[in-house]
């Protein structure tokens, strides 16, 4: 009769195997030697393990969660790292907030993206009320012709009126409820004091079709693929983030620096 293995050790040596990958398994067990009744019995008794103790299933799966948490930071670091040039000085790129702040936030939006909505009036009472926060935007419309239309309104924009009247168009468009139509944002330039014509004829331009592929080409290296998405100094953070959590990762990064 094979020696029998206490459910311990075979639960161990089965998470070592699925975690690393390995052969060998935890405390001595190898489990590339055993026969096949030995793994049957293996089998059987890590089954009973994990129904005596469900809570090791979770365990588990929160290490390997942190694990993967780390390796992403780890990796989003370096891809910063990469492509500072491009994420921090691409030369074109809307730059607000405060210009000599400590801490730069980059942020990939989309006009027509939920999420972005509801993160705009938090990244804005961020940097209004931290004070020493650069903020650079990058159009990154990815969720069809609205948004693109929206990105391309709104570089024509910056490209006919400068970085003050892009910023005011940014906010008014990342607010809008109707659909971009010629007639809304004719309407919506006029509304802003702005020369709707001439914004309107710079809609087609050259300029602005390069200016949004380089930013979807970023977007791609850095494998953003979703909005919004920020960079916090060496940090990405992907999606939604509430307020409360973007300053705690200011803290962070101002405790670090």
């Amino acid at each position: 009769m094979p020696t029998r293995l206490p459910r311990r050790m075979a639960a161990l040596a089965l998470a070592s195997t699925l975690s690393l990958g390995t052969a060998a398994g935890a405390e001595g067990v190898d489990l590339s030697t055993m026969t096949p009744e030995q793994r049957e019995l293996f089998r059987a008794e890590v089954r009973a393990y994990l129904l005596d103790n469900p809570e090791v299933i979770m365990e588990a799966v929160n290490a390997l969660e942190s694990r993967q948490a780390e390796q992403q930071a780890q990796g989003d670091v370096q891809l910063v790292q990469d492509h500072a040039e491009a994420l921090f000085d691409d030369g074109y790129s809307y730059v607000g907030g405060n210009p000599d702040g400590d801490i730069t936030i980059v942020e990939f939006s989309d006009y027509r993206c939920g999420y972005c909505r509801k993160a705009h009036p938090e990244i804005s009472e961020l940097i209004e009320s931290d004070g020493n926060i650069r903020i650079i935007l990058k159009e990154f419309p990815i969720l069809g012709e609205a948004s693109t239309t929206s990105s391309r309104f709104a570089l024509a924009t910056l490209l006919e009126a400068g970085p003050e009247a892009y910023k005011t168009m940014h906010d008014a468009l990342i607010t809008l409820q109707q659909d971009p139509t010629e007639p809304v944002l004719r309407r919506l330039a006029t509304t802003l004091g702005l020369d709707a014509d001439a914004i309107l004829a710079r809609m087609g331009d050259e300029e602005i079709t390069r200016r949004i592929d380089d930013t979807r080409a970023l977007a791609r290296d850095m494998q953003i693929n979703g909005t919004p998405s920020f960079v916090f100094g060496d940090q990405m953070l992907r999606g939604y983030v509430p307020l409360d959590a973007m300053r705690q990762v200011v803290e962070e990064l101002r405790s670090e620096g």
